[in-house]
């Protein structure tokens, strides 16, 4: 997806608003809209990427 893209810019302010994103989980969001081909794909990639972080603390 194109972060510069007017419509998906929109759709990650809705989800930053939705889920009340902090700080870092924005800064993660961005950094995978790139590689992510959709949403539904951005939103996988979001959950692989916080069970990562998660078991990296451990």
């Amino acid at each position: 997806m194109n972060i510069n893209d007017k419509s998906v810019l929109e759709m990650l302010n809705k989800l930053i608003a939705i889920n009340r994103l902090n700080k870092i989980q924005i800064l993660q969001m961005v950094n995978l809209v790139s590689v992510s081909n959709d949403f539904n794909d951005l939103k996988d990639n979001l959950k692989w990427e916080s069970s990562k972080s998660f078991h990296q603390k451990f």
